[in-house]
């Protein structure tokens, strides 16, 4: 089952779209307007380090909370879903291939971000990269979590593409993943504490500069239970048809 939704993921060309050239020409554009220059005056680290953690999430982003729930739901219209009840495939495994699949697209897009940074504006990465590795899958985890939920439970694909938008824009835009969290109003930033990202770049940024890991407790705290709720919703309430 792996193989074959892999090979037809592979034939679409949305998830190579904004899983793997969007962040990169975010680095791109990042790496030209700021360089090496420091993130704020006095800063030990450059604007890029600093941004690094949040550009490596618009991946995680757009693959589970917008590719996956739109693929389980146009299964779902049709009715392939409805055959597969049929068969010893449980829902677990329907949401755990692709699931598998995004993490793939998500894995490929962090080594290209890292290696365009790397190369060609001289990225130095400052904290601990197995830290970092296990913020990045634990962000990914809660993330895809969110689209389990709402791939498995909407009624249809219509309901799916709206829920998901919803979910999507305001992460993409307003969590720090692409308008950096440090230059919003202070209001703006209140409000964009409540979006899940938001928690899940926090964690990433202080893995990646090296900062204590005391100081987004909470974060971790966030990303664990909202996995656990959406992963445990998605399957108990899964929807066939």
């Amino acid at each position: 089952m792996l193989k074959t939704e892999l090979k037809l993921s592979l034939r679409g060309m949305d998830m190579f779209i904004f899983a793997l050239c969007m962040p990169v020409v975010m680095v791109i554009i990042l790496g030209i307007i700021y360089g090496n220059k420091p993130a704020f005056d006095g800063a030990q680290y450059t604007f890029l380090e600093q941004s690094f953690g949040a550009v490596s999430t618009i991946a995680i982003c757009a693959d589970g909370v917008m590719g996956l729930p739109l693929v389980i739901s146009d299964y779902r219209n049709k009715k392939i879903l409805k055959r597969f009840k049929v068969t010893p495939i449980s829902p677990a495994l329907i949401l755990m291939v692709q699931v598998t699949i995004y993490m793939l697209y998500s894995i490929v897009s962090l080594i290209l971000v890292y290696a365009v940074a790397a190369l060609f504006f001289q990225f130095h990465f400052a904290g601990s990269m197995l830290q970092f590795l296990g913020a990045y899958f634990l962000v990914m985890l809660s993330m895809f979590s969110i689209g389990m939920m709402v791939g498995g439970v909407s009624p249809d694909m219509k309901t799916a593409s709206v829920i998901a938008s919803i979910l999507y824009f305001p992460m993409l835009i307003f969590s720090g993943a692409t308008l950096p969290y440090e230059v919003m109003p202070s209001a703006l930033q209140k409000a964009a504490n409540f979006l899940p990202l938001t928690q899940g770049i926090k964690l990433l940024k202080a893995a990646s500069l090296g900062l204590s890991t005391k100081n987004v407790m909470f974060s971790i705290i966030v990303m664990t239970v909202l996995s656990a709720v959406c992963i445990i919703i998605s399957i108990r309430f899964f929807k066939w048809e």
